[in-house]
């Protein structure tokens, strides 16, 4: 009898039970509805491992004491919280992640339409919108909500719709909050389909969502693809020195694909190295969502706040485009606008399917990529900006 009570059974609380909903939610996303898996489905078993009691997974010890929830600060003494500790918080996954990225993308799109960068420039609208009403929060419910600068600053990343750039920028600023804001952040990611679409179809209409743009950009040739990543990284960290370690893994990620030299690396980098990436750092972001550390009232107002962040730089993206084709003499769909959010490559791919929705001759891919690409150094440089700020 007294086996049954070393046993989780009777450790369970309604706030593990809670969470392994939500975690079986997730999976039921991930596998049934095919949203986002390689994020959702590492996330969602993590959430159900992590709310088991007594698994132990993210034992830490602080000051002796043991806790079952990673705390921040304390030794990690389980598997997954010494790949926490050693992966996210000494920042190595995310930046590496940022490399795999950047081996995976082309950024011919947006060399052949520089004009996308204001787009994705744009579209970070949300990040500092959100940033704002944060710090108001933190300000008028101080008791309730803990949210200073350094929150409100994790709390608008998610905006960027980036898992890597948010856990980067929380880690450094504000450790705590660090299970919300990434599992906000990758869940808003994986939830595009849902989100964009309803914001995008109440600031246009049926006409301009059926604007057509010519398929075919300018063949950018090879020097102009190895020159702009050397150049870029050069450019932006002179500019922003803190976002030298995401804004440089990814264009030597890049660096690494259009060089023509190093083809092994690169495959290496897209492929099996991101593959262990999303694995560990899904796995992490998903046993980081314990009851203890989660169920939380900053917690579910990082939720609301990510989400209005996000559909806010949606909205302004699109509104950004829109404000475009009165000065310029070609139209271009306003909707490839939304996909100035860096949550490569979904949001293009909605900009894609609505597009044929609205007009089968349209292909809009190859147009969204261009913004979609200058979200994730739009995002990347605002952390760099915040961490120069505040950090």
């Amino acid at each position: 009898m007294s086996g049954f009570f070393e046993t989780g059974f009777l450790n369970l609380t309604w706030g593990s039970v809670v969470m392994l909903i939500i975690g079986g939610v997730l999976l039921y996303l991930g596998i049934a509805k095919k949203m986002e898996p390689l994020l959702l489905v590492p996330i969602g078993f993590g959430i159900i491992l992590v709310n088991l009691p007594l698994g132990g997974l993210m034992t830490t010890i602080v000051q002796g004491e043991v806790h079952e929830a990673y705390m921040v600060g304390g030794e990690p003494a389980g598997l997954i919280s010494r790949i926490f500790a050693y992966g996210l918080t000494w920042e190595i996954i995310p930046c590496f992640i940022f490399l795999g990225l950047g081996a995976l993308t082309d950024f011919g799109p947006l060399i052949a339409n520089p004009k996308t960068f204001i787009l994705g420039a744009g579209a970070q609208f949300g990040v500092y919108f959100a940033f704002f009403i944060a710090l108001l929060l933190g300000a008028a419910f101080p008791d309730i909500l803990h949210i200073g600068i350094k929150e409100a600053c994790s709390i608008g990343i998610i905006g960027g719709a980036d898992g890597p750039t948010t856990i980067y920028l929380t880690n450094r600023l504000a450790p705590h909050f660090i299970g919300a804001t990434a599992v906000a952040a990758y869940t808003y990611m994986a939830l595009v389909p849902i989100i964009q679409p309803p914001v995008i179809k109440l600031l246009t209409t049926k006409q301009e969502r059926a604007i057509y743009m010519k398929p075919q950009l300018r063949a950018v040739p090879k020097r102009e693809k190895i020159f702009f990543p050397v150049v870029t990284s050069v450019i932006i960290i002179l500019l922003v020195p803190k976002s030298a370690p995401l804004i440089g893994m990814f264009m030597f990620g890049n660096l690494l694909r259009e060089c023509g030299v190093t083809d092994r690396l690169a495959d290496t980098a897209a492929n099996a190295f991101m593959n262990i990436l999303t694995i560990l750092l899904g796995l992490c972001v998903g046993c980081f969502m314990s009851a203890e550390t989660f169920l939380k009232a900053e917690s579910l107002i990082v939720f609301v706040l990510g989400a209005l962040a996000f559909a806010s730089s949606t909205a302004f993206g699109v509104v950004l485009a829109k404000l475009m084709n009165v000065f310029s003499k070609e139209k271009i769909n306003p909707m490839i606008g939304a996909a100035g959010v860096s949550a490569v490559p979904m949001s293009a791919r909605v900009v894609q399917r609505m597009g044929q929705q609205a007009n089968p001759r349209n292909f809009l891919l190859m147009h969204a990529m261009g913004p979609n690409i200058a979200g994730v150094i739009g995002t990347a440089t605002a952390a760099g900006i915040f961490l120069g700020m505040v950090g």
